[in-house]
């Protein structure tokens, strides 16, 4: 199967590099300098990281197929895609990984709270800085991102399709009480 290592954002500079919003824990691995990674879309690609650095808050690369600003401004929005069929140590998730999961193995799982109550499904998974986010979708309609931190998320059993849930008073709307502001 391939997921997605990242996504090429804006040209930066002028000699072909591009800004990357990273997706998997070990970019310094997964886009090594020589590395080539299959695209999506198909036609963009596959291609050959011939930089990469990181800023401090940012990563950057460079392609040998992209030599100039122009070239590189063609490339955003593009995927960088692994394979992840290989699933040996060091890859983006190893099968020893109890607390590693794939998008596509969280999205449908259905969102209930540790009594039981039924909070809506889980329909996205957002990448973000200090941690990921669920993205449940209540059954009214409205979209809930809860931190994917354990304390939050006790428990993933995709045999039963369920993900439980200890969300904050007033996270999820009518549930709860929200925390008195101290």
């Amino acid at each position: 199967m391939l997921l997605t290592l990242a996504v090429i954002g804006p040209a930066h500079a002028l000699k072909g590099e591009v800004r990357l919003e990273i997706r998997t824990d070990d970019p310094k691995r997964r886009l090594a300098p020589g590395t080539t990674v299959p695209t999506e879309p198909a036609h963009a690609g596959p291609l050959t990281v011939s930089r990469l650095r990181f800023d401090g808050s940012r990563w950057f690369a460079a392609f040998e197929q992209a030599r100039d600003r122009t070239a590189a401004e063609a490339l955003r929005g593009v995927r960088l895609l692994v394979d992840t069929d290989d699933d040996a140590p060091g890859s983006e998730r190893a099968e020893d990984s109890e607390e590693a999961w794939y998008r596509h193995e969280l999205i449908g799982l259905r969102a209930l709270s540790a009594s039981g109550e039924e909070l809506g499904e889980v329909t996205d998974l957002e990448p973000g800085v200090a941690q990921d986010r669920l993205v449940v979708t209540t059954p009214e309609g409205d979209e809930v991102a809860v931190p994917f931190v354990e304390a939050l998320v006790p428990d993933i059993n995709p045999e039963t399709g369920t993900v439980t849930l200890a969300p904050p008073g007033g996270l999820f709307p009518g549930r709860g009480q929200a925390e008195e502001a101290r």
